[in-house]
């Protein structure tokens, strides 16, 4: 099975290149949203955490908007109780797929969190900022402050394309991005 990583800034368009090569997607965003509607025990433990933000069940991403907003530290306290159900939800996502050719992972700290394998093909999608910046303020839920406080958890760009193993250029134009997709897939897996 050939495990293929897609990195980038926030709002660069990973969820969709992710999704354009046909093979099954593991989408961390989402389980993070299935883990805040369904996962109790989540909920019982920001609730503990983050009495002042966390009320009711299921968890409100307004709630932990207001728990980043109103202090720095809070992000961490977010991490450290999400993330694990995140990561056994991959691993099960990973096993359940192991006779697949291929599959994709759409996790924007892969490489902060070390989720990566020395094999995995890491794809990185760049975009112009100015495009990023336009689409992001286009979301229902764009705060500035909450981007920035998330980007802080990230390695520099710079960093992550070096880590690449192909960069696909984002104009957000199908075309071109399907063309850069089945580049990809004819050089790492097709022919693999």
């Amino acid at each position: 099975m050939i495990r293929i990583a897609v990195v980038g800034n926030i709002g660069s368009g990973k969820s969709y290149v992710a999704r354009q090569f046909g093979y099954p997607v593991f989408n961390a965003d989402n389980e993070v949203a299935k883990i805040y509607k369904k996962n109790k025990d989540s909920f019982n433990k920001l609730k503990k955490k983050l009495p002042k933000y966390i009320f009711s069940f299921p968890i409100k991403k307004s709630e932990i908007s207001k728990a980043i907003i109103g202090n720095s530290q809070n992000l961490k306290k977010v991490i450290k109780i999400i993330h694990p159900k995140v990561r056994k939800r991959m691993n099960i996502f990973i096993k359940k797929n192991f006779k697949k050719k291929a599959i994709i992972l759409d996790i924007p700290l892969l490489l902060e969190n070390n989720l990566n394998k020395k094999n995995d093909i890491i794809i990185f999608v760049d975009a112009k900022p100015a495009e990023i910046n336009k689409r992001l303020k286009n979301r229902s839920n764009f705060n500035l402050k909450i981007i920035n406080r998330l980007k802080k958890f990230q390695l520099p760009l710079e960093i992550k394309k070096k880590k690449s193993s192909f960069i696909i250029n984002n104009n957000f134009k199908s075309y071109s991005v399907k063309k850069s997709v089945m580049i990809v897939k004819n050089k790492f897996i097709l022919n693999a």
